[in-house]
């Protein structure tokens, strides 16, 4: 009697379990990842899955905090290429063509493993990028499904040991997975509110070469809570560490000003640049404005991984130093409509850059940061 009444309690239990309702947009079979230590967040827009036979990843886990493998991961919208490397003692890289089945590294070799992008991602075939970096990755079935391990070859654990340390962060990520999965679904279309972003994306570069004038600009900057690009010559980035430090900490955008006319090859002038700032403000760059820039001297600086500036509107030679100046200069942006770069050489100073953000501010117009993206 007491073992039916336990065999009909387990049944109960079970038709509850099976008859609780489970998101219809989650997938039924999912994939972690996990970079070195860290689950990352677990979501059908970044869900690992098998194409052709190889494993692919999203491109977001060379980016964000505590994801370090030591590649760097540069998309190139303009392009259409994405551009993985490192920088050690020798220098490797990767490009991923989008438009093409293909990828290619620094000397040349092609590999026939192409890029996929799904909705805003692009993903990655993890196993060419492992071979080529030297990174370590596993597949590993879990609970719910598999987790995707992607790491530096000093993690010294075992796949199965890493994936029940895991557990509890994995089922964490998995809740509230359904959680998302459950509240898109309770959102009706006509309560998504429209965007409310107005104005104009502006990019403003500079040429930084003397420290007085690059703090009165970085002063004003900081009053109109504006950012720009700062492209460093190696004069100043030898000198001007603490201004150097400044920009990292207030997220302006540091770049390096190089000239092809230069007795040393622009590659040469590049790595050198990095090197300085490294050693003033522990980053390093791609972002390159290259002063007489010719064909060949933008092509080696694209293959040595850098990113030169191209910009929509050079006004160097139009100094943004007064009210008048700055007027032009707005009508000039507010013309070209969207987001729009400006070169504006070493020709500005506080006055003329302060009636412009206080111009662009009251037009809705946004001041940002450079980044490899939009240059």
């Amino acid at each position: 009697m007491m073992r039916r009444k336990l065999a009909a309690l387990l049944l109960c239990l079970l038709l509850v379990f099976q008859l609780s309702p489970v998101p219809s947009g989650a997938a039924e079979t999912v994939y972690f990842t996990a970079v070195n230590k860290n689950v990352l967040t677990l979501s059908d827009d970044t869900m690992p899955f098998w194409s052709g036979g190889y494993l692919y990843v999203p491109s977001t886990i060379f980016t964000g905090v505590g994801r370090d493998l030591g590649v760097s991961y540069y998309p190139n919208i303009a392009r259409q290429t994405v551009l993985l490397y490192v920088d050690k003692t020798v220098y490797s890289s990767l490009v991923f063509d989008l438009n093409k089945d293909y990828a290619i590294d620094n000397e040349g070799n092609l590999y026939f493993q192409k890029p996929i992008q799904r909705g805003g991602v692009i993903f990655l075939p993890i196993s060419l990028i492992a071979r080529c970096f030297g990174l370590l990755y596993s597949t590993v079935e879990v609970d719910r499904g598999y987790l995707v391990w992607v790491r530096n070859p000093d993690m010294d654990m075992e796949e199965r040991y890493f994936a029940d340390a895991a557990k509890s962060r994995m089922d964490y990520e998995y809740n509230q997975y359904l959680r998302n999965q459950s509240a898109e679904e309770d959102i009706a279309p006509e309560e998504t509110e429209p965007s409310t972003v107005t104005g104009q994306r502006i990019y403003l570069c500079v040429e930084a070469a003397d420290p007085k004038r690059v703090k009165s600009l970085l002063d004003i900057l900081d009053r109109y809570d504006a950012h720009a690009a700062f492209y460093c010559t190696e004069a100043f980035l030898r000198e001007g560490g603490d201004l150097l430090r400044r920009m990292t900490a207030t997220g302006q955008a540091i770049g390096l000003a190089v000239d092809a006319a230069a007795d040393r090859p622009v590659t040469e002038q590049l790595e050198t640049g990095n090197r300085l700032l490294s050693q003033a403000a522990s980053v390093k760059t791609r972002l390159a404005w290259i002063e007489n820039a010719g064909e060949e001297s933008v092509s080696a600086a694209e293959a040595a991984g850098f990113c030169p500036l191209d910009p929509d509107l050079d006004r160097a030679a139009y100094p943004l130093s007064s009210t008048g100046a700055a007027d032009t200069l707005l009508q000039r942006v507010t013309s070209r409509g969207g987001e729009v770069t400006v070169w504006l050489g070493d020709s500005a100073n506080a006055a003329g850059l302060g009636t412009f953000l206080s111009a662009a501010e009251a037009a809705d117009d946004r001041c940002l940061a450079m980044t490899e993206t939009v240059s």
